[in-house]
């Protein structure tokens, strides 16, 4: 009879772990609403929110307790209970993605124990990414098809095929990544980015993979229904989109689960083409620090390039005008897919050229 030992101190470790990024994923998203106002009343000569509390601090708080308080309706020829589950599944993939992110270097104890700043160091991390990802798409189009509302239901047509258009890109331009790296763990992805300079050259793979960097950028864009790529709640069209009959928390955790999606893209993004929680001359600050002071400094390290993600993200929506739908069509199927086959044949070629070598 085989006994399986359940080691305590892990399950706590892991537990304390989802608790911190979960929670923090909430706080993020909560104060990038607050961000995103301020980023465009910079942007647009304007004050943004400064009522509620210093500087508007208080206004994500403000805004969650009118929708937490706010009379809850579900429309009569709805289907209820497909109606509740979009929310919920969209909530749910949001928070899923940052299982895999390594949001720091291991720390060993003075008892030899290592303790993983990783939920689940799978060696299929990315698989992973993309199997989330492409489900997170079914909350938007079970809320927009169990509205029972037209515009709704055009909305979630337009979230699907604009999800299906740009994950073929952006499965290709990773394609060309995984030819360097040759493995589809972001720990070991991370690993091969250490510090800054490399060999003669930099080690992040941003100055590797510029191209695919940038068609995994439009298509991260397009996979968050992020402006220019809005188009599934296109107000000027579709009145609200596919969240258009929900109200209260509801409503509240679509709004919620967009900006978690993008904080935890922004940390993908991070992880594979900017060196993660690496950064210049960490081995000498390792050699100067204690070893948990020396994983602070790395998990803020990532947390800074993150929010210059966000930042990034912010900027680009109110600078850059709504494409028409054809427009989004076009450049995913006509420029998009063919960039992104081209770039993973030259780094074939490169790679046989250098191995050939």
């Amino acid at each position: 009879m085989l006994l399986l030992q359940i080691d305590t101190a892990l399950i706590i470790e892991k537990v304390i772990l989802i608790s911190v990024i979960l929670m923090g994923s909430l706080g993020i998203a909560m104060y990038a609403t607050w961000g995103e106002r301020k980023v465009a009343a910079i942007m647009q000569d304007r004050i943004g929110p400064n009522r509620a509390g210093p500087f508007g601090l208080f206004q994500p708080l403000a805004d969650g307790m009118k929708l937490f308080f706010k009379e809850e309706i579900i429309p009569d020829r709805s289907t209820r209970f497909i109606f509740i589950l979009g929310p919920c599944l969209a909530m749910l993939t949001a928070t899923m993605t940052s299982a895999v992110v390594p949001w720091g270097p291991d720390y060993t104890t003075a008892s030899g124990r290592i303790i993983s700043f990783q939920v689940a160091d799978i060696n299929i991390g990315i698989l992973f990414v993309f199997g989330v990802v492409s489900l997170g798409v079914y909350g938007v189009m079970l809320g927009g098809w169990a509205s029972n509302n037209k515009f709704s239901l055009l909305s979630s047509i337009r979230a699907a095929s604009q999800a299906i258009s740009y994950e073929l890109a952006m499965g290709i331009s990773l394609i060309a990544l995984l030819m360097m790296t040759g493995s589809l763990s972001l720990r070991e992805i991370v690993a091969q980015q250490h510090g800054f300079w490399s060999d003669g050259y930099f080690s992040w793979n941003f100055f590797k993979q510029p191209v695919g960097f940038i068609i995994f950028l439009i298509c991260a864009f397009a996979e968050l229904n992020r402006a220019p790529f809005d188009l599934p709640e296109c107000e000027s069209e579709l009145n609200m989109g596919y969240h258009q009959e929900y109200s209260s928390m509801k409503l509240g955790f679509y709004l919620f689960a967009e900006y978690i999606n993008m904080f935890v893209s922004s940390a993908i993004i991070v992880t594979l083409f900017f060196g993660g929680y690496n950064f210049p001359f960490m081995d000498q600050v390792a050699g100067a620090v204690n070893p948990l002071l020396f994983s602070a400094i790395c998990i803020m390290a990532l947390l800074g390039k993150v929010v210059c993600m966000i930042l990034f993200f912010m900027f680009i929506r109110w600078t850059l005008p709504r494409f028409r739908y054809d427009q989004l069509m076009k450049l995913g199927w006509r420029s998009l897919i063919p960039l992104a086959l081209a770039n993973m044949l030259v780094t074939g070629v490169v790679i046989l050229w250098f191995t050939k070598k």
